[in-house]
């Protein structure tokens, strides 16, 4: 019979060292305490067999509980792992205490009457073997070990059914052993005298625990693929603790860092100077911005990503470590698509101008050959154009002094570059409306009948109904906004008193009032069929008499600045 438990120790002993080839850092704690308590429990077993006294009896039987009282333990703690289900620290170690507690019953066999009642020895059949009435603590661990048992179904049941993170298989593989060890703690019993069931459960439950690890190897997709990447040779590690000490490279860095070889771990890496002006330097950066966490490095022919990320023992941070990968295809591939981009985003802008202009030229065309109907003398188009486009130089230079400022008076942040060409490109179309007045009206050399004059007044709903149609289905939205506001309320005036809606104030769009700025003053200095030109003092005086009234107060200080630049102009056409 002897042989029967020393064969069943020497199977554990084999199984734990098969275990300790197989371990990983990621292999659950309580997996490694299973295999290193059942040989110690098995031993208990074997030198039980042998026993030639009462006391050695006794002494092999407390460590034979060793494997009652804590293995159930171990178990039910790696099944809940094994399961991802997280138990508090404060369950663990209520666990703890409850099986230390019915250990200590266990070490007063022999000495009190609590788990032994009463306890004789004698050799049958050459082995050792107790004789034993059990006490009320002897009864306590069993239904201690009975509730773990229970406790550890229902964590694998509840997993089987609700968790999708764990492997139906593994949980499965996890119910042999748990069924089995119920077995052999409750129905073992009914075996022949001098077999006992519990080491035989034990060895049965390191094979199904070796066959999980193994599984596991292959569920840890972190580690897993870690390990893939070194084994694979193709991506450097170089790991550094927080002082700059030298941890550790593999051969891949090693490559691409050949000082890496001349580093003493635990050394401070600053030694070596090309480490100090690459690596330590990348380290530094990281350090005061974590968001410096990805370099370029460039080794003759070869470009290597380098990336930074903290280093962890378990949630511990404990240095940092560095990833080298050769990223030398990838850079050039997005070097030669950059090219080709900028080739032809500059080939699709020159096009793009060219339609812009073209497209401008037809507006121009049109605004021209409507401006031939009317009763100016011509080029009025062009010069209340030029006029806008003295007046917004006047408002974008003050605009690049104070932001702010034009922000409150205007509503607009700080008049965009592309907001004042749109402006500018709008001019030549606020009168587009034109088109729409008769001739007899529109060429009339005197002054207007009420009647007449109505009509007139519809060009500016008109030329905004011509521009929205011409613009409508164009990409520039911004533009189509500013073209149709341009010809819609330039006439409108600061006070109310205008046409077409008789807007007031800041309800007239801002580039309307810039443009009825232009418009008057024009028309003010400019000959008609009607009326000779006026002088620039005279002209300069309605239009000083027209702010707050006409046009807004607050566009006053651009005119007076735009005043030398628009006589100068005037006098040299």
């Amino acid at each position: 019979m002897t042989a029967y438990y020393e064969i069943l120790f020497g199977l554990s002993v084999l199984l734990t060292l098969i275990y300790v080839v197989l371990w990983h850092k990621h292999f659950d704690t309580h997996i490694s305490l299973i295999f290193g308590f059942i040989p110690i429990a098995n031993l208990g077993y074997v030198l039980l067999a042998h026993a030639r006294s009462l006391d050695a009896a006794i002494d092999a039987a407390k460590l034979t509980y060793i494997g009652g009282c804590f293995l159930v333990l171990f178990i039910t703690q790696s099944i809940f792992s094994l399961c991802h289900i997280q138990l508090k620290r404060w369950m663990s170690a209520v666990m703890t205490v409850i099986c230390l507690v019915s250990y200590s019953f266990a070490l007063t066999m022999g000495s009190k009457p609590w788990f032994y009642k009463t306890v004789t020895f004698e050799i049958d059949r050459g082995m050792g073997r107790v004789i034993k009435t059990y006490g009320f603590a002897h009864t306590l661990v069993y239904v201690v070990i009975a509730c773990f048992i229970v406790i550890s179904f229902i964590a694998m049941v509840y997993s089987l059914i609700k968790k999708n993170d764990v492997s139906n298989k593994t949980i499965m593989l996890l119910m042999l052993p748990a069924t089995v060890s119920f077995l052999s703690y409750f129905v073992g019993k009914l075996l022949p005298d001098g077999i006992d069931a519990m080491p035989l459960s034990y060895v049965f439950a390191q094979v199904i625990y070796l066959i999980i690890v193994h599984r596991l190897c292959l569920y840890d997709v972190t580690d897993l693929g870690v390990d893939s990447l070194v084994k694979q040779g193709d991506t450097g590690f170089m790991s550094f603790d927080f002082d700059d000490n030298f941890l550790g490279s593999n051969e891949a860095a090693n490559k691409v860092f050949p000082e890496l070889k001349e580093l003493q771990v635990d050394s401070y890496a600053g030694k070596k100077l090309q480490v100090k002006n690459t690596i330590l330097k990348w380290l530094d950066d990281f350090k005061k911005d974590e968001s410096k966490d990805r370099i370029y490095h460039e080794v003759d022919d070869k470009i290597y990503l380098i990336t930074i990320r903290y280093l962890y023992d378990g949630k511990r941070r404990v240095g940092y470590q560095f990833f080298v990968t050769d990223d030398t295809a990838s850079r050039k591939y997005m070097k030669l698509l950059a090219t080709y981009n900028d080739s032809l985003s500059k080939e699709v802008m020159e096009k793009t101008e060219g339609i812009v202009q073209m497209h401008n030229r037809l507006i121009l065309g049109m605004a021209t050959m409507v401006e031939s109907r009317d009763n100016s003398t011509g080029g009025h188009i062009r010069r209340t154009s030029d006029v806008v486009r003295i007046l917004i130089d006047e408002i974008r230079q003050d605009a690049s002094k104070d932001k702010k400022n034009i922000l409150l008076l205007f509503g607009r942040d700080g008049f965009t570059d592309e907001f004042c060409d749109d402006v500018i490109r709008a001019a030549p179309m606020h009168d587009l409306g034109k088109i729409a007045v008769p001739d007899a009206i529109l060429s009339k050399p005197g002054k207007f009948e009420p009647g007449e004059f109505e009509i007139m007044k519809t060009h500016a709903a008109e030329g905004a109904r011509i521009v929205d149609s011409i613009l409508e289905g164009t990409e520039d939205d911004s533009f189509h906004k500013v073209a149709v506001n341009v010809a819609h309320y330039h006439h409108e005036r600061w006070d109310g008193s205008g046409y077409p809606q008789k807007l007031k104030g800041e309800e007239i769009p801002i580039e309307a009032r810039i443009m009825a700025i232009a418009d008057v003053y024009d028309a003010l200095v400019s000959k008609r069929v009607y009326k000779d030109e006026f002088s620039f003092e005279q002209a300069d005086k309605i239009m000083m008499e027209s702010f707050g009234k006409h046009f807004d107060k607050r566009l006053e200080k651009y005119y007076v600045a735009a005043r030398p630049r628009l006589e100068e102009y005037y006098s040299n056409n």
